[in-house]
């Protein structure tokens, strides 16, 4: 998944780069002259884990591996970008990531072995703080890169979990990110339009251990994420420039 979207993300501007190489109309003139824009994102995530076994793993007399599978999901956030000059800016995304991992266990009962899967859906409160590093702008294109860390607080983890599910790990509330992502802008006539892929990897354990053989496997389990974006910022700090669309073409 991860080679796709990199892929696609860099052929779309390679080819706009190369388009913007012709002198054309400057869209969005004042847009990096503005301190302060606003906007939303839109996208897919693969929530995923690196599992680290725990020192006594092979004296487990039924677990006999473990690994985690990360599935797809989506995340919407609420943009906040602070420009401090037209190469460099900070911002602040909170909003709600939606994802799922499937635990993977491999148990053996003396005689045989069979697979006991888990499926633990997360939904997390997202609290993004990046900087952002720009390219010079070829027209109406550039190029950007972040790096920064962020907090989420997973509100599934506070569910009790069904009788029919268990047993069932939990992981923590609180997870703890370093981020880092690569983009592309392309100014339009109204507002500012980007795509953005972005690794988010945990700092801290997330295991919820509650002395059973399925979190005493596990030494350690740090998030991983993977996020593929779609980002539309306004004009200007006082209003959403799809407000300016939507009142020339209704004046129209």
């Amino acid at each position: 998944m991860l080679r796709i979207l990199l892929f696609i993300l860099i052929s779309i501007s390679i080819s706009f780069s190369g388009f913007s190489q012709k002198e054309l109309p400057w869209n969005l003139r004042k847009y990096d002259f503005v301190k302060l824009h606003f906007g939303m994102s839109l996208g897919f995530n693969q929530t995923d884990a690196v599992v680290h076994n725990s020192d006594n793993f092979f004296a487990l007399d039924s677990v006999y591996s473990v690994e985690c599978k990360g599935m797809p999901g989506f995340n919407i956030n609420i943009v906040t970008n602070f420009n401090i000059n037209k190469y460099f800016g900070i911002r602040f995304l909170p909003g709600l990531n939606f994802g799922q991992r499937n635990m993977y266990y491999v148990m053996y009962d003396g005689s045989k072995f069979y697979e006991k899967v888990m499926q633990i859906e997360s939904t997390y409160l997202d609290f993004p703080l990046l900087f952002q590093l720009k390219s010079a702008r070829l027209n109406n294109f550039r190029a950007y890169m972040v790096a920064g860390g962020s907090y989420k607080y997973d509100l599934s983890s506070q569910k009790k979990i069904p009788e029919d599910e268990k047993p069932k790990i939990r992981f923590s509330r609180n997870v703890y990110n370093y981020e880092l992502g690569v983009g592309t802008d392309f100014f339009l006539q109204y507002f500012k339009f980007a795509m953005e892929l972005k690794l988010v990897v945990g700092i801290n354990n997330i295991v919820e251990y509650d002395n059973s053989q399925y979190t005493s496997s596990i030494g350690s389990m740090n998030s991983k994420m993977i996020m593929f974006s779609f980002l539309f910022e306004g004009s200007d700090s006082d209003s959403f420039s799809f407000r300016k669309l939507f009142h020339r073409r209704k004046g129209g």
